[in-house]
Order: C-alpha cells, then structure tokens, then sequence
C-alpha cells in the first residue's frame, strides 16, 4: 500500500521561505469566502465535496474572482467569523486571495489573522506589489498571480523579476501562481477539453515564465485544469507541469485532489537513483537504472525528488 507523509500546517504565521517549502502547496483548492463551512473546511473537518477523507494540501479563501462585487461585505463577514476558529497545526495551509489592498488591510484587521499561511495576491504588476507588500509584515508570504496582459511580454516578466530581486522582496514570495484563466480571457479564449496547459495557447507564455523566474530561486505553480470531469487529461497536465519544475497546483473541484496527490508520488526508480546521487561518496558520473547519474547536474533534481518522496510517498516498484 502506498503511504503519502500528512502535509500538516504549523500554527501561527509561517515565516516566508525560512520553514514553509513550496512544494507542500501540493493541490491548491480555492473556495469562495461566501461558504458558510469555512473554519471546517480549513481545519479539514469536513468531507470535501462529499468525498470522504479527501482534504486538499493547500486551501485558498477567495475574496476575489469568485465572490460577486455586492456579495463582497458577506465573504468578509464569513471570513472574520472563521478565522478565530481555524485550529493551529491541523488542516490544509490556508491562505486568503484578496481582492486589492483595501481587501487586504481589512483582513489584516480581522482577530487571528494570523492563523493564515499567507495570501494570494491577484493581477500582481510591478506597480501593484509594492503598495500590497507594504501593508503586510515583513514574515507573511505571498504568492503574486500572474494573469495581466504584462506577463505575455518576456521584456516585463524579467522586470518584474529584477524587481523582486533587487528589492529584496522576493523572499517574502513563496510562490508565483499562474492564472491561466484570465491570461486566456486576454486572448478572447477558453481552455480546450483534452488538452493541457502546455499544449495550448498560452504553453509558450508558460515556458517562458519557467526560464524567467525558476533559475531565480522562484517557485512557479501550474493553472487549474477547469474540466474536473477528465481526470486523464489532468494526470498528463500534471506530469508535465512535474517535468517543467512547476510547484503547486491550482484546484477547483474536490475530485481533483486524489489525482494531484497521486501525481506528485514519485516512482520507486526515481527515488533509487536521487539516493544514488546524493550519497557523499557518490562517483562523478556513474550507471544506474540504464541512465547516466552525474551529482555536479543531478543534484537540484534528486534533492526536489526526495522532498516529493517525504511529503507525498512513493509509488509502488512495479508502477
């Protein structure tokens, strides 16, 4: 039987980079703030969806895209309502996507805030970043989305980069979420059933922000696959978003927690070959599983297969 370690969120707020790994964001699954289950369902008390023991890794309050403008004063109202309740140290990591900066400070005025890993900050630009960073505690990790028209241009993406960089506040991001609904609603499109992130129109732009930011120290996650009903198209999407390093997947329906959870196991083979390559007597280049293991390249790869292994488990030999 395949175990997966349980991905438990620590109480109180989580220093940015310093303890909350990336990958721990696993799937990613947003919930508009209007629920009236929302302390369940960030404690993982509840079944999700009607499914039973199935809790996503990672959950999102939103504020934002799924929560109509008039129906803004209730989301908040359910929002300070649960957050006192949310238990430290069970659960999902919970973080909050809010609308703009006033949403923002008036979460940050809400009792126990702070039992929040963070927050989602939507439409993220040069321009925009500074003034919603500025509000918050120099501890609190944010996860900028990129899903305005700039991130089509590689000339702004580097800016923003540098930005991040030279400013210092890149450490404060834990993660930058690709939008990629609102990056196809710029080009007047929707997701195509059967196809993948990485096989339609925006598998460029997604390539292009994997080569901007990854080599950076930056974690990038993948869009959601909004077809809940295929799971075989979101298992190949998953694979690919593995093999382009992408962290985190964005989630909108229960049924695709399991198949995320699955995906992000690593295959016995794999695991015995980043063992290999870690080992401190390892050899420059050696032979094992039919392929070449060189540590001086393999290294970053067999050390992210590892944390895969110890947070999600591993799939069986014969898989």
């Amino acid at each position: 039987m395949t175990r997966r370690a349980p991905l438990v969120s620590p109480g109180g707020t989580v220093p940015v980079t310093d303890t909350l790994d990336p990958l721990r964001l696993g799937a990613s699954l947003y919930t508009p703030a209007t629920r009236t289950d929302l302390a369940a369902l960030g404690n993982g008390t509840k079944a999700h969806g009607g499914l039973p023991d199935v809790s996503p890794h990672s959950l999102i309050y939103c504020l934002e895209d799924s929560v109509r403008a008039e129906d803004l004063p209730l989301a908040l109202e359910r929002l300070a309502e649960a957050l006192p309740q949310l238990q430290p140290g069970v659960g999902p990591l919970r973080f909050v996507r809010v609308r703009d900066p006033r949403t923002l400070e008036a979460v940050l005025g809400m009792t126990d805030w702070q039992r929040l890993q963070g927050f989602v900050l939507p439409k993220a630009t040069r321009r925009n970043l500074r003034d919603y960073l500025s509000l918050l505690p120099d501890t609190v990790s944010v996860m900028p989305t990129l899903e305005t028209r700039e991130v089509f241009s590689g000339r702004q993406m580097e800016s923003l980069r540098d930005f991040l960089l030279d400013s210092g506040l890149s450490r404060r991001v834990l993660a930058l979420r690709v939008g990629g609904n609102d990056l196809l609603q710029l080009l007047a499109l929707r997701r195509v059933p059967g196809q993948t992130v990485h096989e339609g129109p925006l598998a460029h732009t997604v390539q292009m922000l994997a080569g901007t930011f990854l080599p950076w120290g930056f974690a990038l996650s993948s869009p959601v696959y909004e077809v809940f009903s295929d799971p075989v198209t979101l298992r190949r999407e998953l694979k690919q978003d593995l093999e382009r390093g992408l962290t985190g997947k964005t989630i909108i329906h229960p049924c695709q927690i399991g198949v995320v959870a699955d995906s992000y196991r690593v295959d016995a083979h794999h695991l015995e070959q980043a063992r290999a390559i870690l080992e401190p007597d390892a050899g420059a280049v050696f032979a094992l599983g039919g392929a070449m293991c060189e540590p001086s390249t393999h290294r970053g790869w067999a050390e992210r297969i590892l944390k895969r292994a110890q947070m999600y488990g591993v799939h069986p030999a014969d898989h």
